[in-house]
């Protein structure tokens, strides 16, 4: 395949479908589940006790029921909300469940990295990637719509170095625990013969791993023609705002999709802050108007797309675990666009700067310009005591 887009790090042999979150996610990952042979790694930031969580969680203990090694990694402060009782009953039933620790956390007070996957890995042979989370927001439900949400369903060997990545994140996991238990699988189905390109990215700033950031910032490098980014929370750092001007500056059309609803206010304010900033660059703006938009994709030129749990924000750059997967391939990426595009036109609001102005007075931008210097300075603190430190 011919490209301008590095093929550093990429494997070859992969089949890869884009799923629109909802309904579309969980029975796919239902239908992943029973249909495990040997093992599912299950990494996830947020665990609903509802009736999505539940059912993923009864799927689960009837896999270990059957003989599957399963093994579940949550997040300790995000997922605090499950039970004693649901905890006792998955590991009754075999289920090898831990908890990511930060280094303090309280129900009202968390210090240290989170473990932001959602990742799904059967067999050694299948993954789902992406930005669900477990929980009924995410689902379709009866008079419920789902939030706005992506993964990538990846077949061949993409799936092999996610399986032995979660069990490395596994073994390191949880205070006093057993370590380095390792299981060595041959992949239960047979090697896919596609050829798509795709990689693994990781962040992970404790540890030196910026993939995800550099993805980003080679995507807005190389791209000739058009990019288009869809954050949940955009609050890009220095370097890529400094990239996303220089991509418009020599002619590639820009178009960032925000949330117009927000589950977290003070950070859609925050992001608010930097429309001025964008739309004198000539970035276009969306909001997404139809429910919560906490989907994280990004693409260019029909070619590349980066997707996963990513938010292009200081959290995701300094205070969590992500993993998305890149992917080079036209046929997907003409994919991508299409549905991005369709939901630029029919389910989005384009922010001018007439409406703009219009819409906000001077104090609710001075709001978005404190809320903007604050999350700026939770996350100048945070990065400040690992700077010190050197080390998690």
């Amino acid at each position: 395949m011919t490209t301008y887009f590095s093929r550093d790090g990429y494997s070859e042999h992969n089949q890869v479908t884009l799923i629109r979150g909802g309904s579309a996610y969980f029975e796919q990952l239902t239908t992943l589940i029973r249909g495990a042979s040997l093992s599912i790694h299950l990494q996830m930031y947020i665990i609903n006790e509802d009736e999505t969580g539940f059912a993923i969680r009864r799927e689960l203990i009837e896999a270990a029921k059957r003989g599957v090694m399963v093994f579940m990694l949550v997040d300790g402060y995000a997922s605090q909300q499950l039970s004693l009782k649901s905890i006792s009953e998955m590991k009754d039933a075999g289920i090898r469940f831990r908890w990511f620790e930060p280094l303090l956390r309280s129900r009202y007070f968390y210090f240290g990295r989170r473990l932001h996957h959602k990742i799904v890995v059967v067999d050694a042979a299948v993954a789902l990637v992406g930005g669900l989370n477990i929980g009924n927001r995410y689902n379709d439900l009866p008079g419920q719509k789902a939030w706005l949400d992506w993964a990538v369903l990846v077949h061949g060997e993409v799936p092999i170095k996610l399986f032995y990545l979660c069990q490395k994140l596994w073994n390191r996991s949880g205070w006093g625990k057993k370590k380095w238990q390792r299981v060595f699988l041959k992949p239960a189905g047979q090697m896919t013969a596609d050829q798509c390109l795709v990689r693994v990215r990781r962040e992970d700033w404790v540890r030196r791993k910026s993939e995800i950031s550099a993805s980003y910032l080679q995507m807005l490098g190389a791209a000739r023609n058009e990019v288009i980014i869809m954050s949940s929370y955009f609050l890009p750092g220095r370097q890529i705002r400094k990239s996303l001007g220089s991509a418009t500056k020599r002619g590639v059309a820009v178009s960032v999709i925000t949330t117009g609803k927000s589950d977290v206010i003070m950070a859609k304010h925050a992001e608010r802050y930097l429309y001025r900033w964008m739309l004198r660059r000539n970035i276009r703006i969306y909001e997404y108007q139809a429910n919560i938009l906490h989907g994280k994709i990004s693409c260019a030129d029909e070619m590349f797309t980066t997707v996963g749990s990513y938010n292009v924000n200081f959290m995701s750059a300094f205070a969590s675990i992500e993993l998305n997967l890149d992917i080079l391939d036209a046929a997907f990426g003409k994919a991508v666009r299409a549905q991005l595009e369709e939901i630029k036109q029919h389910e989005c609001l384009l922010i001018t700067s007439k409406e703009w102005q219009q819409h906000y007075h001077f104090w609710e931008r001075a709001w978005q310009r404190i809320s903007y210097d604050l999350i700026r300075l939770a996350f100048y603190l945070f990065t400040f005591y690992f700077r010190q430190h050197k080390k998690w």
